[in-house]
C-alpha cells in the first residue's frame, strides 16, 4: 500500500475514534461506569484545543523514544510562536512547510536510529528470522506504538502497521518494515498532536472525562515536556490514574526526575523571556546556568518560599560572570554560590538573563521593560501602539537633549500614546542603571553628561529603585502570586485564560498561599484538581 494512502487510513481512524468515543480511549471501572474522580457540580471545565508538539517537546519525545539527542525539531520545524509560551494551540497553524518538515524529520530520525546497532537492538525486542517474520514485527509495533502514540494499540491499528511488511518482503529486508513503521508513526496525528477525546459526562453537555491514557499524556507533557514513560503508561493501562490521589502520586514521581527540573526551567525561561538571549555563546551559557541554578535551588533543592526566587541574596557565578557583573570573583572557573553583597542586586530580576529583556535601538528601552513588567509579572494587558505611531525610530526630546530620560519624557506627555507610556516608562527607568547585558552603569551609554538615578515608579504601588526594589514592591503588592498562577495556567493549558477561568485561578492562588508558596505544591494542586481529568468541547 502506498505510504500516503496508508497514512490517510491512520488519520481516518483517529477521526472515527473522536466521533464515537471508541474503547481505544474510553476507561471504565469494573462495573462498567466511567472511571475517574467525580466532577463537582459547581466545577467549571474550560475548553481546550488539540495541541501539537512544540519543537522542544518534539525533540524531547524523539530523545525518549529513539535515544536521538540531535534536536532536529529545533532545526527544521517551523518556529513556534512565543506569547510568552510556545504551546498555545491557537497559534499552531498547519502549513506546507510543517508537513514537509515532519516527513523529512521522520525519515532522518528513523535512519539515525537504525544505523546504530545498540539503538536498533533496544527498539526491537526480538531477533527477526527474515523479512516475513510477522511475529517479530508485531512485537515491535505493539511496544514502540504504545510509547509513540501513548496508548495500547488496538488490533485494528496493529494490523494496519503490519501491512507495511509487504514492502519489507519486497525488499528482502526485515528492517525496511521497521523503518517504515517508525516513519509512519512519527507522522501519525496521534504522535504529532495530543488528541483528547474522553467520554461524555452525564448531565454536563459538552464535558468529557479523559481516559487514563489521555491523563498520562497530559501529565507527562506538562511536567516533563515529553512522552509518558513506561511506568506511567503501565498505570494508565491498569486504570490507576483514575482519581486525584493517584494522579498526585504519579506527579510526585515525575517531579523526582531531572526532566522535571528541565521542564520547570523552560517554563521560567519562556515566562521571563530568556529562552533566547542576544549575547555571545559564553555569556549566554553563563546567564542560563545562573538562572537555572536559582530556579532549581528554590523549587527543588530547598523547596522554599517561591518568592525566594525574587529576593535571593546569592547567585550562581564563576569568575567570568562575576566580573561581567562587577561582583567580587570567587576565584574559580566553576560556578558557585556567591553573595551579592552591597551591590544592590537581589534575586532573579537582577540576572543578566532577565535584564536582557526590553532592548531596542541598541540599548535598553524603558517602554519595553515597563511593558515586560506589566505583562509578565502583573499579568496586565498593554494595548499595541496605534497604527500611526512611529515605533521604528527612537524618541527625540523637544529641547534637543540627547539624554534618554528627556527623550522618553515626550512619550508620557504628548499624543494619544501618553496614557500607556505613563504606565510603562516610569517602571523601565527604575531598571535603567542596568544595561541590556545586566551590567551596572551610572549614566547613559557613552554619555557621562546624562546621569541615571535608577528611580522608578509603578503608578498604583509607589516608587522603587533597581531590580531589588522592584522585587520588594511586587512581593508587597500581593499581586505577584496570582500572576505566577496565571502564567502556570497558560503554560499547562496551552492557551490564555478566559473569564470562566478566573474562579479556578483564584482558588488555586489561595491554596498555594496556604501551602507556604512552595512551587511543587502549586504543580501538585493543579494536577490533582478534579478538572484536570476533564475537557470541554469548544
Amino acid at each position: 500500500m502506498p505510504r500516503v494512502a496508508w497514512l490517510g487510513l491512520v488519520v481516518a481512524g483517529v477521526v472515527a475514534a473522536g466521533c464515537d468515543g471508541k474503547a481505544l480511549y474510553q476507561q471504565q471501572n469494573p462495573d462498567g461506569t466511567p472511571a475517574g474522580t467525580p466532577l463537582p457540580v459547581d466545577a467549571e471545565v474550560t475548553p481546550g484545543g488539540m495541541h501539537r508538539l512544540t519543537r522542544d517537546e518534539y525533540d524531547n519525545t524523539l530523545r525518549d523514544l529513539l535515544g536521538d539527542t540531535t534536536n532536529p525539531g529545533s532545526q527544521k520545524l517551523p518556529e513556534d510562536v512565543t506569547d510568552p509560551f510556545d504551546n498555545d494551540y491557537k497559534n499552531q497553524l498547519v502549513s506546507g512547510a510543517l508537513i514537509e518538515s515532519v516527513e523529512t524529520l521522520a525519515q532522518e530520525a528513523s535512519a539515525r536510529a537504525l544505523a546504530d546497532p545498540a539503538k536498533r537492538a533496544a527498539l526491537v525486542p526480538c531477533t527477526p528470522t527474515g523479512p516475513e517474520d510477522a511475529d517479530c514485527l508485531r512485537q515491535f509495533i505493539t511496544r514502540f506504538g504504545r510509547r509513540a502514540l501513548r496508548h495500547t494499540l488496538s488490533e485494528e491499528e496493529v494490523t494496519k502497521y503490519l501491512g507495511l511488511q509487504a514492502l519489507a518482503v519486497e525488499a528482502n529486508d526485515f528492517w525496511v518494515g521497521v523503518d517504515l513503521v517508525i516513519r509512519a508513526m512519527l507522522q501519525d496525528p496521534q504522535f504529532l498532536y495530543r488528541i483528547e477525546i474522553g467520554t461524555p459526562v452525564e448531565g454536563r453537555p459538552g464535558v468529557y472525562r479523559l481516559s487514563n491514557w489521555e491523563i498520562a499524556t497530559r501529565l507527562s507533557y506538562f511536567l516533563w515536556g515529553t512522552t509518558p514513560p513506561d511506568w506511567l503508561l503501565d498505570l494508565a493501562e491498569r486504570g490507576e490514574l483514575s482519581t486525584s490521589e493517584q494522579i498526585r502520586e504519579a506527579a510526585v514521581r515525575l517531579l523526582d526526575d531531572p526532566r522535571a527540573q528541565t521542564r520547570i526551567d523552560r517554563f521560567h525561561a519562556l515566562w521571563f523571556g530568556y529562552h533566547k538571549l542576544p549575547h555571545p555563546a559564553d555569556l549566554t551559557a553563563a546567564m542560563r546556568r545562573e538562572s537555572f541554578a536559582l530556579v532549581k535551588k528554590v523549587v527543588f533543592d530547598d523547596r522554599s518560599d517561591y518568592f525566594d526566587l525574587f529576593r535571593s541574596d546569592v547567585t550562581w557565578a564563576d569568575d567570568f560572570l562575576a566580573t561581567h557583573y562587577g561582583l567580587p570573583a570567587p576565584g574559580s572557573d566553576t560556578p558557585q554560590w556567591i553573595s551579592y553583597g552591597s551591590s544592590g542586586r537581589k534575586g532573579i530580576l537582577s540576572h543578566g538573563s532577565v535584564l536582557s529583556q526590553g532592548a531596542k535601538f541598541s540599548d535598553t528601552s524603558p517602554t519595553q521593560r515597563g511593558i515586560w513588567v506589566r505583562t509578565r509579572l502583573l499579568c496586565q494587558n498593554i494595548p499595541p501602539p496605534p497604527p500611526n505611531a512611529n515605533t521604528d525610530n527612537p524618541p527625540t526630546a523637544p529641547n534637543g537633549s540627547n539624554c534618554k530620560k528627556d527623550r522618553y519624557a515626550s512619550h508620557a506627555t504628548v499624543g494619544s500614546c501618553a496614557a500607556c507610556h505613563q504606565k510603562t516608562d516610569p517602571i523601565g527607568f527604575g531598571l535603567e542603571q542596568y544595561d541590556k547585558a545586566g551590567r551596572f552603569r551610572v549614566h547613559d551609554d557613552g554619555d557621562p553628561n546624562c546621569p541615571i538615578d535608577g528611580e522608578g515608579r509603578i503608578a498604583e504601588m509607589g516608587t522603587f529603585n533597581g531590580p531589588a526594589g522592584l522585587a520588594d514592591m511586587l512581593i508587597a503588592s500581593g499581586q505577584l502570586e496570582r500572576c505566577v498562577v496565571t502564567q502556570l495556567f497558560r503554560f499547562a493549558n496551552g492557551r490564555r485564560e478566559i473569564a470562566q477561568d478566573a474562579t479556578f485561578i483564584d482558588q488555586l492562588t489561595e491554596a498555594w498561599k496556604a501551602r507556604d508558596r512552595h512551587f511543587d505544591e502549586l504543580l501538585l494542586a493543579f494536577v490533582s484538581d478534579p478538572t484536570f481529568q476533564y475537557r470541554r468541547e469548544e
